[in-house]
Order: C-alpha cells, then sequence, then structure tokens
C-alpha cells in the first residue's frame, strides 16, 4: 500500500477533484464512494475499484483492513492517508476512513421499456433521489432514467443516500423521457394531485414505468400528455402535497402488494 503525504502530489490533487465537483466526476467517469457500507456493497456486487483509499488512523480497523486485503489480492491500486488529507477528502463525520475510487457505470437504454421502471424528471435533491433509488432496489424495480437536468445519480450526498441501492440499479442519466415514453411497452404512470383515480384503484399487478417530476412542479406536462394514465395518492386536504421521495416510495410497494 502506498503512502500519500502531501497535498502537492498529482494524484492528491485529482482526487481532491473528484471529491468536490460534479464536473470533474462527470468529465472523468468516476466517483468516490465514501464509508465501509458503500464500499463494501460494491465490492459484493461489483468487485474491486479503481482505487481504495485508507486513512492513516483507521488501517487497522477489522472492517477496513479485510477489505483492504481483500483489494490488494485483487491488484487494485491501495493507498494510504494521514488523517487530514483523508478528512479533506471525505464527507462523512465521524466515519471509519475507508473510500473506494469507482467507474460510474454507463448502461445502454433500452430500445423499448418492457420491464418495470422508474422515470425522473428534472428532480432536484440529492436526498431525494438517493431514496428514491434505495426504495425501486427494495421493491426489485431495477430501471431508473433521469431527464438532464436532474441531480447527478453518482454524487457522494446521493450515494449516501441511496446505501448501495446504486449497485442493484441500472441508472441511466440524459435520458431521452420522451422518446422512452413514447415507445413504452407497458403503462407509464405519472403521479398528479389533479386526478381522482388512486394508485389503490390502479391495476398494478404488471410491468409499469413510474414517473416522477420537479419537486416543487412536478412533471412537466408535455411528459404528463405521453404517459399512459395519472395516479394520485389520497391523503388529508390540509397537506399540499407529499414528498417526491414519500410518494415513490408508496406506489412502489402499492406495485408490490398487488403483485403477490
Amino acid at each position: 500500500m502506498k503512502s500519500i503525504t502531501s497535498r502537492e502530489n498529482s494524484l492528491y490533487k485529482e482526487l481532491k477533484q473528484l471529491a468536490s465537483s460534479s464536473q470533474a466526476r462527470r468529465k472523468s467517469g468516476r466517483t468516490l464512494l465514501d464509508g465501509v457500507h458503500l464500499c463494501e456493497t460494491y465490492w459484493q456486487h461489483l468487485g474491486k475499484p479503481q482505487i481504495c483509499i485508507v486513512a492513516e488512523s483507521s488501517a487497522q480497523h477489522h472492517e477496513v483492513s479485510s477489505i483492504l486485503a481483500l483489494c490488494e489480492a485483487a491488484h487494485a491500486q491501495c493507498i494510504c492517508l494521514p488523517d487530514a488529507l483523508y478528512h479533506a477528502l471525505s464527507q462523512v463525520e465521524h466515519g471509519v476512513g475507508l473510500m473506494f475510487i469507482v467507474a460510474t457505470p454507463q448502461p445502454v437504454t433500452p430500445e423499448v421499456l418492457q420491464e418495470s421502471a422508474v422515470m425522473l424528471d428534472n428532480l432536484q435533491d440529492p436526498g431525494n433521489l438517493g431514496s428514491i433509488l434505495r426504495s425501486a432496489a427494495a421493491a426489485g424495480i431495477r430501471h431508473v432514467f433521469c431527464s438532464p437536468g436532474t441531480a447527478f445519480a453518482w454524487s457522494p450526498k446521493v450515494m449516501r443516500a441511496g446505501m448501495g441501492a446504486h449497485f442493484l440499479l441500472n441508472i441511466v442519466e440524459n435520458a431521452d423521457l420522451h422518446q422512452l415514453i413514447s415507445k413504452a411497452a407497458i403503462p407509464v404512470l405519472a403521479t398528479s394531485s389533479h386526478t381522482t383515480q388512486t394508485i389503490y384503484q390502479a391495476e398494478l399487478n404488471r410491468p409499469i414505468a413510474w414517473l416522477f417530476g420537479h419537486e416543487g412542479q412536478g412533471v412537466a406536462d408535455d411528459l404528463v400528455a405521453l404517459a399512459t394514465d395519472t395516479v394520485t395518492i389520497p391523503q388529508r386536504p390540509e397537506i399540499e402535497s407529499l414528498n417526491v421521495a414519500a410518494s415513490a416510495a408508496i406506489c412502489f410497494f402499492e406495485q408490490v402488494r398487488q403483485s403477490l
């Protein structure tokens, strides 16, 4: 394992860019997994990282040392950083000092959508996006399509909120939702507060493409017009609307319930 002790080291500067810049992550096609849980989950599902980064004070921690041993056996690049340099990269407070640098997966958009999926139109909040990814994976939905303008799915904040769900999903970014909806071989359902059909009345025991939109503005009107139907979640009238991540989870698991 190589030690880096200088902030002027070229590799460290590269890591700092990946940790702090969404543009750098997008341009390089790489992202940073911060913390033992994400690193363990990545290893279990996708194998070795490009780089394994360990904080000096955590090198002997039993979870870190076991993952480090796996990475070294697989000939992944492993580096050790003094705690001060490591914490300048990490956004996790009081965590165990372990990170992976990994290639961002680049799945191909299917010609025709035939399996259950989630479509996200201009969703802005990283926490909401990560929560939706986590709920989708838990409900057995494999495909997620993010429009241009949606938060970067592989940013550290979204990764932390997703809690490893990313590695069970096919996440397509900059997806053309208009084309996907137009050519879908399955129903596309948009959530709306301006419809009377509830999710409990809709037929969900089949593949469904769910369409969710911007936290404040909802799904764009032109996309709603393309959807097969709209559904609503019944709630007390005093509350204007549910959080989009909460709405998505309710929809996904009503689909699971109807499919049992």
